[in-house]
């Protein structure tokens, strides 16, 4: 493969990324009919994470981790029950829209290093995916709904039991299906560490105009069954004992981030270390109870709950906890695990690696790019002014950060 070519052609396909996912979907749609039934009626969705995988691949050609990504995507997609024939008809209409996006720069050696790199990627995923069906790993979890808590109109815990015995980390995440929403999978991460009895816990948000989380917190009850992914992430534990360790989460990134607590609970107690639970209002601390209980379980922990003041925006909860970070010290000694909405996320990592955190130590699940945050805007009219640029990626669209 031909890395320059790949990328430069790739940055004049995703100058017109939307023709071309428009294409790809209507070319491949209109030479396989049958294929359309596997996909959700919202395309818009679909179409923001095929770019999302597209760019992780263009942009780590050279990164030992990319077979790595490309095995887990495999095993994962298992779930579409995407055949070797969906791959070929899939790398057909997506070569033939890059051939359109791309217009004079769609050369016949960038169509050759195209073909060659989407063979190399389909066979990887292949792989992957035969690799988890000889392990015996099914194609996806049935999970029994055996309880629904609604903490306030947004936030629901969900506890699951998996009909089949399912290995995960503490920190890791699933994608979650519901009969409510016909093919539509979102990610959610998991708030425990294995359980003696088998059963799993998800925190849902819900979201304006989110399908599935609107149906997971406000109609799923207890006797429903869901279908659960493969689990994935790179959010899991990777410090020695005896290392400083700082805890942030914002909203439901407590789930990942209380399930490496009640690892480190139970395999190391003499944790020493700091945690920061970060919601938009007092109603929103769901966890807390939680949090304390861990609390008494890991005396070395020191806890901050941090909220917006009375009366105040939403967001300056993050510019409150952006101040108490500034006020602690030893960050360079500090390994960091980070969870939250992925603005947060960026956000809080960009302030931590100005602290004196080292970048490596600083731990999350990849996230779409959502720019550098030099200036934050602090007016609704500085807000109007200074809009986000739009994306091409899904804020769910999950990966690990590393694959190490």
């Amino acid at each position: 493969m031909d890395p320059q070519l790949l990328r430069s052609t790739f940055a004049v396909v995703e100058r017109r990324a939307e023709h071309a996912v428009t294409f790809f979907y209507s070319h491949l749609f209109w030479n396989n009919p049958g294929v359309r039934e596997l996909f959700p009626e919202d395309m818009l969705p679909q179409r923001d994470r095929l770019f999302a995988a597209l760019t992780h691949v263009v942009t780590h050609l050279e990164d030992p981790g990319l077979a790595g990504y490309l095995g887990q995507l495999g095993r994962d997609h298992r779930k579409f029950l995407a055949s070797p024939a969906l791959y070929a008809a899939v790398g057909q209409s997506l070569l033939a829209a890059f051939a359109y996006a791309a217009g004079a720069v769609w050369t016949i050696e960038a169509e050759k290093a195209w073909t060659e790199a989407y063979g190399h990627v389909a066979d990887l995923m292949l792989a992957g995916a035969d690799t988890a069906a000889k392990a015996g790993e099914p194609a996806w979890w049935d999970a029994d709904v055996v309880r629904h808590e609604r903490y306030g109109d947004d936030l629901a815990v969900l506890t699951l039991r998996p009909r089949q015995p399912m290995p995960f980390r503490p920190g890791q995440y699933v994608s979650v299906s519901s009969l409510r929403v016909p093919r539509v999978w979102r990610t959610y991460s998991l708030a425990d560490a294995p359980r003696p009895d088998g059963t799993l816990e998800l925190h849902v948000s819900r979201i304006a105009g989110g399908a599935m989380s609107t149906a997971l917190v406000e109609e799923t009850g207890p006797g429903e069954v869901l279908r659960l992914s493969a689990p994935g992430g790179g959010l899991t534990a990777r410090t020695p004992p005896g290392g400083l360790r700082t805890y942030i989460c914002g909203g439901t990134g407590w789930a990942p981030v209380r399930a490496l607590l009640v690892e480190a609970a139970g395999a190391e107690p003499e944790l020493e270390g700091r945690l920061f639970v970060v919601a938009r209002a007092k109603e929103y601390l769901y966890g807390r109870e939680d949090a304390e209980l861990l609390k008494e379980l890991l005396p070395g922990l020191s806890v901050t709950y941090i909220t917006a003041a009375p009366r105040q925006r939403r967001d300056r909860a993050t510019e409150r906890l952006l101040q108490a970070l500034r006020a602690c010290v030893h960050w360079a000694a500090h390994e960091v695990y980070l969870a939250g909405p992925p603005a947060f996320v960026a956000e809080v990592a960009e302030v931590l690696e100005e602290l004196g955190t080292d970048p490596e130590r600083i731990h999350h699940d990849a996230l779409p790019s959502v720019g550098r945050f030099s200036t934050r805007p602090n007016t609704a009219a500085e807000r109007l002014l200074g809009p986000p640029a739009p994306l091409w990626h899904n804020p769910e669209a999950r990966a690990p950060r590393d694959q190490t």
